[in-house]
């Protein structure tokens, strides 16, 4: 990425002499967003975020601050005075735009930065943040997630900037490189392929990058005593697990399925959208799974508890692998377009199931329609969610927006047909990838495979207060309970 021209920085230190009258005209620092349904404050307005580059030092505890050096490749696409970043969780120590020191304030969540003199649209922007990253917070809040032996991820759906600052909304996509400097015992892995490991006395410094841009909730950095079990998939693909090493062997049951799983997943919907893929497996409790790109984070006790049923397991394997080409590879444009991703990772789930433990899929269909009018009165309608509670944020993930958002896809197949569904489907993935849609993208492109408006259809699915009539089924009815969710 260049930087500014030797012309345009000249020009911008001669200001510099004027910076404090223009500071003094400004008005006070406020957090700002893009305007998100759900999350007005997330994000921020004025520039493209086109690669991070973060730096973290780990020094043995998992409830001390890292050392951290997040650096930041935009471009601006408006004028800016200043710069506002999503950042919690942290101290900031110093701020540097395009070389140059840069005053910098914290408010909410936001670290707002004012650089010397205003920058026009379109040109490069390198931000460079000294700080620190500290794990120490809530444990159900997001972020870091404390393990038996180290670190993890878990930043949906916006909890990313309780890690590094940046601009924390999937609208925004971009590349990463992770530099991670831990003890020599302890083995780092992050998303995308590793491109070096350097030894330095008792430490080891790791860099990975992605080959692909990533939303800033799907980043993952696992620390730990653990083991990467490689194995091939599909087309030569790279597989590689990451397990607690005293749990090599106790996992490798269901290890050895990701090959098959995602053999699976491309003869439904096309090529896997990525340069790896794995399981993470996590001694630690979060109540959820996640669908971290290319490395998806699993609770250890999913796979180490007898009380799950082997199909259930699969099948929630088969959920988070969904995910890689529905929320990963195409992101959702905005956090209603959630039902995107859960529906899509929810009918995959299911059909797996139907397919390899004998479990209808017309019968959970039937019961998700039974429940539909009673998770719509409680969470809204698949694709306008109610609002989480506040301090509550996890709760967007409701019954609605997975197997009611599932409910919805099983009742498009059911009015454009089989054929037509999965053209559809292997469309939607190859036309959108490592990009954003919207809801209205994708009903555009359903009425364009049909050959027919399906306006009304997804009028009353997508956004009706009660469910539509089952196509096909006209004797189903609901009986409106209210249920409970499944992790994400």
């Amino acid at each position: 990425m260049p930087f500014l021209s030797r012309r345009l920085r000249a020009a911008l230190l001669a200001t510099a002499s004027a910076t404090t009258l223009v500071a003094a005209t400004l008005p006070a620092p406020v957090p700002l967003g893009i305007g998100d349904p759900l999350f007005p404050h997330l994000g921020n307005p004025g520039y493209d975020v086109l690669a991070y580059d973060i730096g973290l030092t780990y020094g043995g505890r998992n409830s001390e601050p890292l050392d951290a050096v997040t650096t930041i490749d935009a471009r601006t696409t408006e004028p800016l005075d200043r710069i506002n970043l999503d950042f919690a969780r942290g101290t900031v120590r110093s701020v540097e735009v395009n070389g140059l020191r840069a005053e910098f304030a914290a408010e909410d969540e936001d670290l707002i930065i004012e650089p010397i003199g205003s920058l026009p649209a379109g040109i490069p922007l390198r931000i460079t943040v000294r700080h620190t990253s500290d794990p120490s917070g809530e444990r159900d809040s997001g972020g870091w997630v404390r393990t038996a032996d180290g670190l993890a991820m878990a930043n949906q759906a916006d909890a990313g900037h309780r890690v590094f600052p940046g601009n924390d909304h999937p609208a925004d996509k971009a590349y990463f490189t992770f530099h991670v400097t831990a003890p020599q015992e302890l083995t780092v892995v992050a998303n995308g392929q590793r491109t070096g490991r350097i030894r330095h006395g008792d430490r080891t410094t790791w860099t990975y990058r992605t080959d692909h841009p990533m939303a800033t909730e799907l980043a993952q950095v696992s620390i730990g005593r653990s083991t990467v079990v490689e194995r091939t998939g599909p087309h030569r693909l790279p597989v590689r697990d990451v397990v607690p090493t005293a749990d090599r062997e106790k996992l490798e049951r269901w290890l050895k399925k990701t090959p098959g799983q995602l053999e699976w997943m491309e003869q439904q919907v096309g090529r896997y959208p990525f340069e790896n893929y794995g399981v993470l497996v996590a001694d630690t409790e979060t109540g959820f799974e996640l669908e971290t790109q290319t490395l998806s984070l699993f609770e250890r006790r999913l796979f180490t508890d007898a009380g799950f049923p082997e199909w259930y397991v699969d099948s929630v394997m088969v959920h988070e692998l969904a995910h890689q080409w529905f929320g990963d590879s195409v992101s959702p444009r905005t956090w209603s377009d959630l039902w995107l991703n859960e529906g899509h990772a929810s009918w995959y789930e299911a059909r797996y199931a139907e397919e390899h433990a004998g479990k209808p899929l017309e019968r959970r269909m039937r019961d998700a329609y039974r429940r539909s009018d009673g998770w719509r009165a409680v969470g809204g309608p698949p694709a306008r969610p109610a609002a989480p509670a506040p301090g509550e944020k996890i709760s967007l993930f409701r019954p609605v927006v997975y197997d009611g958002s599932a409910l919805v896809l099983y009742a498009l197949r059911q009015e454009i047909g089989n054929d037509a569904f999965d053209r559809l489907e292997r469309l939607w993935v190859r036309k959108h990838r490592d990009s954003n849609a919207a809801t209205a993208d994708f009903t555009a492109l359903s009425s364009r495979v049909a050959g027919r408006d399906l306006t009304a259809f997804f009028d009353g699915w997508l956004y009706g207060r009660k469910t539509p009539p089952m196509p096909g089924h006209p004797d189903w009815v609901s009986t409106a309970p209210v249920g409970g969710g499944k992790p994400a």
